[in-house]
Parts: C-alpha cells; sequence; structure tokens
C-alpha cells in the first residue's frame, strides 16, 4: 500500500509541534521516546527496541522483495536546556527546556518516512531507522555504538540528516569528506603564589599567567597551523581573584575553553601544541598548569561515494540545482561522526530557510521543511533498495 506522503508530512507537523512543547534533556526522554515507540508500533515495523543508551528507540522494515542490503536512517530526539523566545502557540511548555537544534523536526521526518515505508515495503533488505538521545554534548550516537547498534541490527551504511537555517526550504546541501569540526574542550588551572598586590615581586601571578597563556594559544590558529586547514581556538571562561579583594593577587587562576579542527591529523596535533604551549607559559613564569583535556566529538566526515548517494536522493526530490555539494564546512559538530567512523554514509542537510540559527531562543523549525525531508528518506531507500 502507498501512502499519500502529502498527507503524512501534514500529520507529522502535528507530531513535531507535540515533540516541541514537551522538550527532554540528554539521555532522559521517556515521554519523547515513548511517543516515538508508539507511532512505530502503530505503524507495523517489523521490529521496535527501546532502551539503547537508556532512551534510545530502534526500529526495523523488512521489505518485502527478499534479502538485500540494510541501511540505517539515524535521527536525534534531545533538546537544550535554555529558555524559548519565540511566541509560538506550541512554544515549549517546560521551563529552561527547549527544541532550539530542531531535534524535533528531524524526529517527525523519520517518523513520518517509517509511516511510508512500513506500509510499501517494495524493496528488498531492511531499513534501520535509529532515534537517537543525547546528540546535545552527550555523546548518545557513541553510547549507541558502544551497545551494539550497528552489529546487532546488521548496518551497513548510515545516514543522517540535520536542518540547516540560511538554507531556502525545499533545497539541500552538503559536502564530501569533513563537513563538520571536531570539538574538544580544556579547563587549565595555574597555580602560582598570591600576594599583596603592591608586592608582585613576592608573587609567581598567575593573572599575568594567564594573560601571556590565552595570547599565545592563539597562536596555534594563526602561525601553527596550515591557513587553508581551519582551527578555532576560543578561551571561553577565566575565573579568578575577588572583586571585593583588589589588592590581593590570587593564588591560582582557572581558564576554559574549545578547540574546533576539521581533520583529524591535525586535531592530534593541535592538542600537543596547546599542551606544550601551556606547560612553557607556566613554566617560565615559576608556576604550574594543571590541564584537563575534555575530548569531543571527532570531525564529522562524509563518505564521498555515499555524498554522491545522498545529492543523487536529494535531487530526486528537489533538482539538482537546489542541491548545494560543495556546502562550506562548519565548525560546529554533531556526533552523528561517531557511526560515520563506523560505517560508509553521510549526512545532509535541509533547508530551514530565514530562522534564527540552532541554539538561539528564538529559533524555530520550519514546518515546510518536513516534507522535503520525509522525501529525501524516501528517495534515499528507493535509490539504494528498490523501487518504493
Amino acid at each position: 500500500m502507498k501512502l499519500d506522503i502529502e498527507a503524512v508530512a501534514e500529520e507529522a507537523k502535528t507530531w513535531r509541534r507535540h515533540i516541541h512543547q514537551n522538550p527532554e534533556l540528554l539521555f532522559d526522554l521517556p515521554e519523547t521516546a515513548a511517543f516515538v515507540a508508539e507511532k512505530l508500533h502503530e505503524f507495523g515495523c517489523d521490529e521496535v527496541v527501546t532502551g539503547i543508551a537508556k532512551s534510545g528507540v530502534v526500529a526495523v522494515i523488512n521489505g518485502s522483495r527478499g534479502p538485500g542490503k540494510t541501511l540505517g536512517f539515524r535521527c536525534d530526539m534531545d533538546a537544550l536546556p535554555m529558555s524559548e523566545q519565540t511566541n509560538l502557540p506550541y512554544a515549549s511548555k517546560v521551563p529552561n527546556r527547549m527544541h532550539a537544534c530542531g531535534h524535533d523536526g528531524h524526529t517527525a521526518m523519520l517518523l513520518a518516512a517509517a509511516k511510508c515505508l512500513a506500509a510499501s515495503r517494495d524493496f528488498p533488505g531492511a531499513i534501520v531507522l535509529i532515534f537517537q538521545p543525547a546528540e546535545e554534548g552527550g555523546g548518545g550516537a557513541r553510547v549507541m555504538i558502544e551497545e551494539g547498534l550497528l552489529e546487532r541490527f546488521g548496518i551497513e551504511e548510515v545516514y543522517g540528516m540535520h536542518n540547516e537555517p540560511g538554507v531556502d526550504v525545499g533545497s539541500f546541501a552538503i559536502r564530501s569528506g569533513p563537513f563538520m569540526a571536531g570539538a574538544d574542550r580544556f579547563l587549565v588551572t595555574i597555580n602560582g603564589k598570591g600576594g599583596h598586590a603592591a608586592s608582585p615581586n613576592l608573587t609567581r601571578d598567575p593573572v599575568l599567567v594567564s594573560a601571556h597563556m590565552i595570547t599565545a594559544l592563539q597562536s596555534i590558529a594563526s602561525r601553527f597551523t596550515d591557513p587553508f586547514d581551519p582551527v578555532v581556538v576560543s578561551v571561553t571562561f577565566m575565573n579568578g581573584g575577588n572583586d571585593q579583594a583588589l589588592n590581593v593577587i590570587p593564588a591560582s587562576v582557572k581558564i576554559g575553553g574549545t578547540i574546533r579542527t576539521m581533520q583529524p591529523e591535525t586535531r592530534k596535533a593541535v592538542e600537543q601544541r596547546f599542551r606544550d604551549i601551556v606547560g612553557m607559559a607556566a613554566k617560565l613564569f615559576e608556576t604550574e598548569a594543571e590541564i584537563t583535556w575534555i575530548p569531543g566529538y571527532p570531525v564529522t566526515v562524509n563518505d564521498e561515494e555515499k555524498t554522491r548517494v545522498a545529492v543523487s536522493a536529494a535531487a530526486n526530490v528537489v533538482g539538482a540545482g537546489r542541491v548545494e555539494t560543495a556546502y562550506a564546512p562548519s565548525m560546529g559538530a554533531e556526533d552523528f561522526a561517531y557511526m560515520l567512523e563506523q560505517r560508509p554514509g553521510a549526512i545532509i542537510l535541509v533547508g530551514n530557510g530565514d530562522s534564527a540559527y540552532l541554539h538561539h531562543p528564538a529559533y524555530n523549525f520550519d514546518d515546510r521543511a518536513i516534507i522535503y525531508g520525509v522525501k529525501y528518506w524516501l528517495s534515499l531507500a528507493n535509490q539504494e533498495l528498490g523501487r518504493l
């Protein structure tokens, strides 16, 4: 049975707005996961598994035309700990929680695709639908992989999709190779010797050291790496001293921030350079530095062949002229990178039009994008597995 895709996409708007009104964070997604699982059971998926990475949901739809490849289609479900400022009638009902990255839209689009695929099944092989928790900093993709996702369901290729403000609704954007940055974080504690500000010679001033350190760290991007190999070093946190004791040099200062890189080998080299600069700056002023390095998501690298597959599937939906195939890499990070390290695949961006950007309190997923996302998933299934 073939469903009216337009009608399913219209229904998906109500699902999206329901999820939007009830945002949940990281791995703690009981209502969202239950809603998704209920829909997947309702659609008649062959297998619906809950509880992977605590609140992840995975569904299997087997084709009716015998054996074939097994594709993984992935979306993310979690929201952000921030307050919504859209004043929309379906705005978040939960204080300090908001779907400010469009994961509600991603979930609704994949659910709609699931409904259409389960009704048709006119393909060989199988499609595994992955509804992932904790993309926003929790590494939910990594946890699902560690719990056997790829092997358990026999996933051979994996594909993702994310909305992109600034790209017209009804358009797609992608590029082969490194597409989104690796994102690491750091905290440095500079331990010196405090004392009276009138006698700095009797101290080992960690404030002075932090100033030199922050300035020197900027040389990583400006003088250490190839200008055609993007690197961002941002010190975003500094804490030391007391504004009620301005005549006191503190004994310690903390700084912290993030480093973004686009090449796995550059990521390793930048970390080493960072450690060298911090250590040498501290030693220069007879202080000590303690580094806490917090590895983040790896670089998101689209497989060259699977990028062509994604481009073709998108072009079948909107025409080749509305698929940007050399979209600028983003210094944002995406934990779909973990899946792309394990299986060939690609992530594509679907246009979200002229909205506030991701993670902004006025961001809103454009429901007009739903139909294009649904058709993309169906086009991809049709292209790779058979005629729907």
